[in-house]
């Protein structure tokens, strides 16, 4: 097993090297092949997913967790576009940030750089099999990537078809590698290849997160989970509210940025409670609301403690009545995940007052949370979404996975 994940972490790093040198015109090459190769090649990507698809219903996966796994000629066709956008947006690499003029005539500055190899950890949805590769690739970085085994057909089929359009145009294979062993053996190995990989990013539950987290040598950038909150403020739209929510909540119910807990202000509770309820019940979502909550419709069941941290990722929703706006966003502050938050309200002080005051990575006013994704915020694609704080929060597009280093111009200057 070691020498395995130690042989692709060796040719990550050699290929890391190769694509560091590639020009903008040859990545964006790449790219583009890469997309038109996964749209003529959907046939075989679909008849692969199937039996990722089959083998998930055979184990009694919920649908939710199916619909992420799915792919669809539509979902193809978006993979392919987003690789097509990231070929079109503008390269950050080799890009001089400053330079700035010392007294003894230095001249010091900073300019982006690749990472060199990123490796990536996630669970089942097989379209970050290609948003992965085309940021880091875009960036100049070789990818090793480590699915999960509910949709291993799906990722050797997406890789192979990648590696194929990436050797039709004379680039590094090696760009992209995928650990087909699924083991957990693969994953403890992964997380102690300090020597190969640069930087991991761990995509997937709280279980997966927590256990990169605190057994990794490889530093760490941590996409955590998403217990996303609405807030329905004192004399907001009711008509708003619902629409958002039912988008934010069902449009999607197994993803990071679906809506998963309710907050609503005592003065709008009478009138857009009965609503909520209305709307979700019709697309069978189980509210469970603390007391008063509860005494507005019978359709709502009493909450537990735990119900206000959960992400739940399938059918159910947490509901909570508050008294003001500082105790809405004093439970949100308490129970969210740093990932998205937003706020309907007709109120412009209230709306600056909750972007300023809730923490986490993307905070809204009247908008669904359903927003927070690489793709939506015109970056192509995303690596995930960090919910940590050091260098990059929120949607991870290309920036995310460069870094810096300075370049010193001199014309013979020694220190005294």
């Amino acid at each position: 097993m070691g020498n395995y994940m130690e042989t692709l972490g060796r040719r990550a790093k050699e290929a890391s090297r190769l694509c560091a040198k590639l020009g903008t015109t040859e990545k964006n090459k790449g790219l583009l092949r890469a997309a038109e190769e996964l749209c003529s090649r959907s046939a075989y990507l679909l008849e692969e997913n199937e039996k990722d698809l089959k083998a998930a219903e055979e184990k009694g996966i919920r649908q939710s967790l199916i619909d992420r796994l799915r792919l669809t000629q539509q979902r193809i066709e978006a993979m392919a576009e987003g690789l097509e956008q990231v070929a079109g947006l503008g390269d950050p690499v080799g890009e001089v940030l400053d330079m700035k003029n010392r007294p003894n005539g230095l001249r010091i500055g900073t300019k982006r750089v690749p990472l060199g190899v990123v490796g990536i950890i996630y669970e089942s949805r097989p379209n970050v099999t290609a948003d992965a590769f085309a940021l880091c690739f875009k960036t100049g970085n070789a990818v090793i990537l480590r699915g999960g085994s509910d949709a291993i057909h799906s990722n050797l089929a997406i890789v192979k078809v990648i590696r194929e359009g990436l050797a039709k145009e004379g680039l590094p294979e090696d760009a992209i590698l995928l650990v087909e062993d699924t083991s957990r053996e693969t994953v403890g190995e992964m997380m102690k290849l300090r020597d190969s990989i640069d930087v991991l990013i761990p995509r997937g539950g709280a279980g997966l997160i927590a256990n990169v987290v605190e057994n990794s040598t490889v530093p760490v950038i941590e996409t955590g989970t998403g217990n996303c909150h609405v807030y329905v403020d004192a004399g907001a739209d009711i008509s708003m509210a619902v629409e958002i929510i039912e988008n934010a909540k069902t449009q999607r119910m197994g993803v990071c940025n679906a809506c998963e807990s309710l907050v609503i202000h005592a003065a709008a509770a009478e009138k857009a409670v009965p609503r909520i309820v209305s709307r979700l019940s019709s697309h069978q979502v189980e509210i469970r609301g603390d007391e008063r909550a509860c005494g507005i419709s019978r359709e709502i069941i009493p909450a537990e403690e735990e119900d206000w941290g959960t992400e739940y990722l399938d059918a159910v929703i947490s509901m909570k009545i508050v008294d003001s706006i500082e105790e809405a966003i004093a439970h949100i502050n308490r129970y969210n995940t740093g990932h998205s938050e937003s706020i309907i309200t007709n109120d412009y002080g209230h709306a600056l007052k909750f972007q300023d005051e809730v923490d986490a990575a993307a905070v809204y006013v009247n908008a669904s949370t359903r927003f927070t994704d690489g793709f939506e915020f015109g970056f192509g694609a995303e690596i995930g979404i960090s919910t940590q704080k050091l260098h990059a929060r929120g949607p991870m597009g290309l920036l995310a996975l460069t870094s810096t280093k300075y370049i010193i111009f001199g014309d013979g200057q020694v220190r005294n």
